[in-house]
């Protein structure tokens, strides 16, 4: 005979893996983390300073 199965876990298993592909579907068609945002937005900032300090008045 085998060894008996817990039905419980089986079912929360099947619930997590669910979810973490509707999460990863969701981070995909949604796009970047806030982390991710932040970065580039002040890594744009940076780049527009640096170009407006280099530009010459006439």
């Amino acid at each position: 005979m085998g060894k008996p199965v817990n039905l419980n876990r089986y079912r929360k298993e099947k619930a997590r893996a669910e979810k973490k592909a509707r999460a990863e579907t969701n981070a995909a068609k949604h796009g970047q983390t806030k982390a991710n945002k932040t970065v580039v937005k002040l890594e744009q900032d940076r780049q527009r300073r640096d170009l407006d300090g280099h530009k010459v008045e006439e």
